[in-house]
């Protein structure tokens, strides 16, 4: 088994990052087989930058020794001065159980921070019981819904982060 150690995470830059991402949102898509075009989930596939990418946003890509893509996180302005949405959080299913979820989300706050954010906002399922668990583990806790989403069971929380 891989160690944290072994693992590293960094922001998407190049062509191969981008590719890399694209796949693991794809890979999430289909093992939760959910219905996401109320999300424009094409367009952000076709083009992740747009939502995702700088000044305002990021994509984190966490890679084992040789390169593997292994799992993903994404960051973009959602509802206001001040406030991020993390999105597309993923860790291969080979992969889980090594805390990539854990150093996804801690890495993707500490970069919002750093981007001026100060509060975070996501939706969950309430059957990601593994998921809901490392939000709370960061401070998430669960509020209104900040949006519509046809999806039954979902599960809205939000981080207040430091200033």
């Amino acid at each position: 088994m891989m160690k944290p150690s072994n693992i590293s995470i960094s922001a998407v830059k190049l062509p191969q990052d981008l590719d890399d991402f694209k796949m693991l949102v794809q890979e999430y898509l289909q093992e939760f087989g959910m219905d996401l075009t109320f999300q424009n989930v094409d367009d952000e596939l076709a083009n992740p930058m747009r939502k995702y990418g700088p000044p305002h946003g990021i994509m984190l890509v966490a890679r084992d020794e040789h390169g593997t893509a292994l799992g993903c996180v994404a960051v973009h302005p959602f509802g206001g001065p001040g406030c991020c949405e993390m999105k597309r959080l993923y860790v291969r299913p080979e992969s889980r159980g090594l805390k990539l979820g854990v150093l996804l989300v801690k890495e993707i706050i500490q970069y919002s921070e750093k981007l001026g954010y100060s509060s975070m906002v996501l939706d969950t399922l309430d059957t990601l019981l593994p998921a809901v668990r490392l939000y709370k583990s960061f401070g998430f806790k669960t509020t209104e819904p900040y949006y519509h989403n046809p999806i039954p069971n979902v599960v809205y929380m939000r981080l207040e982060m430091s200033k």
